[in-house]
């Protein structure tokens, strides 16, 4: 994907579920996001967004945060191209501002200026542990790192809703509108972890156990959070990890927003 001729290109971190107010360390780290925006024209050019994404996908905390951040961005640094890279539940939230131009006076701007995203795991057709944690079974204390307790974010990913808002409000699932813009989706295929294995550590070894222990619960293709389908429904899908990861080793949910296996030089080349 190469930049458009004296283009002003800008790039956007757009976390997952999650209210957060540091997503930098907290959500991403800072090691992955300095390694990543190497790969622009200029580095300096970057915003990393925080909002609170336990709200459904229009909420103004949560899309309207994104659209702030976004305007505010492009606005600040005179942003004329910009490439969005986004996790998990993030995929979902930018799907509803360039899927409804119309529903705020923010957006037609935005999708105007989008070229390209990145979906790291996104949970474009829902996950089965959300139904699981919003019915309160025992998937409620396992998944309360991951998911929390039964936000609206966490409902909206039920797979019943996600089919819904697919149909209904969102572009770029089959049989919808396509998107304006390129987006594509990293698929993580499977979840290791071996305690003697070096690479089940990568991103935290407790984070790889506990999904290991949800993957159970999913198709056998899964990242331990979502099945391979709900990742590769919206747009197009890249690559599936273990094609192009360091060693061929699977991308955990967890570690599709870490410095894991080459996935950070791989982003950094692909912007």
């Amino acid at each position: 994907m190469t930049c458009v001729a004296n283009a002003n290109t800008g790039l956007a971190f757009i976390h997952g579920t999650g209210k957060q107010t540091d997503a930098r360390n907290d959500y991403w780290t800072s090691e992955f996001i300095d390694s990543v925006r190497q790969g622009l024209p200029n580095s300096n050019k970057y915003t990393v967004i925080n909002c609170d994404f336990d709200q459904f996908m229009w909420n103004e905390n949560a899309s309207g945060c994104l659209a702030q951040g976004l305007t505010d961005f492009i606005s600040a640094q005179g942003i004329t191209e910009l490439k969005l890279i986004t996790h998990s539940n993030g995929g979902n939230i930018v799907r509803w501002i360039l899927s409804n131009p119309t529903y705020d006076s923010r957006y037609p701007d935005i999708i105007s200026k989008v070229k390209h995203t990145i979906a790291l795991a996104p949970s474009s057709a829902g996950t089965p542990l959300a139904d699981a944690a919003i019915a309160g079974n025992s998937f409620e204390t396992s998944l309360g790192w991951l998911l929390g307790y039964g936000s609206d974010a966490v409902k909206q990913q039920q797979v019943s809703w996600m089919s819904f808002y697919n149909q209904q409000w969102l572009f770029g699932t089959s049989g919808r509108p396509n998107l304006q813009s390129t987006f594509e989706s990293v698929v993580g295929s499977d979840v290791d972890s071996a305690i003697w294995d070096g690479d089940s550590y990568c991103g935290g070894y407790q984070y790889q156990v506990a999904l290991e222990v949800t993957q159970n619960w999913l198709d056998n293709c899964s990242d331990g959070f979502l099945n391979c389908s709900s990742q590769s429904a919206a747009g197009s899908v890249w690559f599936t990890d273990k094609s192009k990861s360091n060693g061929r080793e699977p991308f955990s949910h967890q570690q599709s927003r870490r410095k894991c296996f080459g996935l950070d030089s791989l982003l950094r080349n692909r912007i």
